[in-house]
C-alpha cells in the first residue's frame, strides 16, 4: 500500500477530497459485519478510521483484520488510548490534545505507546488534535478532562492549529465530538485552513450530504462521519 499520509498530500495538492468514515468498535457487531462492509464498498469513503474516545471492546484486532480482508482502503487507528492500538491496522493518527492542557493527552498516552509502535509496521502520523465547543458534552471532553475551544473564537483556534504545524504535525483534526449538536463553524474552517499549509481534518456533527460538502468547500481536505453512519448505513445511498 502507498503510504497514506504521501496520498494526502497529494489529494491536497490535487485538491480531491477525501472522506473517512469512523468505526467505533464498541458499536460494531462483528456478526453483521459483512452487511457494513458492503455499505462502506458503496459509499465515496476513501479511507476508514477505528476508535474512539473510550474502546471497552476486545475486538479490535478481529474488527481490524476482517476490515482488511474485504476493503482495499486504508485502515487508520483514531486511538483514545494506547489499549486501542492494534498492530493490524495501516496506520495511526498520533494524536496529541491541543486544545487542552491535560498531560496526559498531550504526551503521556504518546510515551505509553512508543513500546508498541516500536514493534509495529504502522505509518505514524503526528495529528495535532483540537476539541471545539459543539454545543453539548462530548465524550472526548469527559474523558480527557479538558475544555473543548470556544466556537467564537475563531482567531485562537487558527492560532492553536498554526502552533501544532510549527511543532512538527502533519495533520490539523478541528473535531466538534461524536454526536456533537454542532459541528465546526464554517467560518472556522475556512480560517485555519488558510492559517495552515498542511492538510485538514474535520469532523463531529456533520449529518447531511450538504454538510459534507460545506465543509469541503470551506477547506476542510477530509471529512470524517461517524455517528451519521452508526445511525444509517444507508447514509451515502445518493446515487
Amino acid at each position: 500500500m502507498k503510504k497514506i499520509y504521501d496520498e494526502i498530500l497529494l489529494a491536497k495538492a490535487q485538491n480531491r477530497k477525501l472522506l473517512a468514515i469512523l468505526l467505533d468498535p464498541d458499536k460494531i457487531e462483528i456478526n453483521h459485519l459483512s452487511v457494513l462492509i458492503e455499505k462502506i464498498k458503496m459509499s465515496p469513503a476513501t479511507h476508514i478510521l477505528v476508535g474512539g474516545s473510550i474502546v471497552e471492546s476486545d475486538k479490535i484486532d478481529e474488527l481490524v483484520l476482517l476490515l482488511k480482508e474485504k476493503l482495499t482502503l486504508p485502515i487508520i487507528l483514531f486511538p483514545g488510548n494506547p489499549s486501542q492500538i492494534s498492530l493490524h491496522a495501516d496506520g495511526i493518527l498520533f494524536l496529541s490534545l491541543l486544545s487542552g492542557r491535560n498531560p496526559d493527552y498531550l504526551i503521556e498516552h504518546q510515551i505509553n505507546a512508543v513500546p508498541l509502535l516500536r514493534k509495529s509496521n504502522l505509518e505514524i502520523i503526528s495529528t495535532g488534535y483540537i476539541l471545539i465547543e459543539s454545543g453539548s458534552q462530548t465524550a472526548v471532553e469527559r474523558v480527557s478532562q479538558t475544555q473543548p475551544m470556544d466556537r467564537k473564537n475563531i482567531e485562537l483556534v487558527c492560532q492553536t492549529a498554526k502552533a501544532g504545524e510549527y511543532l512538527g504535525n502533519k495533520l490539523i483534526y478541528l473535531e466538534a465530538g461524536s454526536g456533537a449538536k454542532l459541528a465546526v463553524p464554517l467560518e472556522m474552517i475556512k480560517a485555519v485552513s488558510k492559517e495552515i499549509l498542511i492538510p485538514l481534518i474535520v469532523g463531529g456533527g456533520i449529518r447531511s450530504h450538504q454538510a459534507i460538502q460545506a465543509a469541503f468547500e470551506s477547506g476542510a481536505d477530509m471529512v470524517v462521519i461517524g455517528t451519521a453512519f452508526e445511525n444509517d448505513s444507508n447514509f451515502f445511498n445518493f446515487r
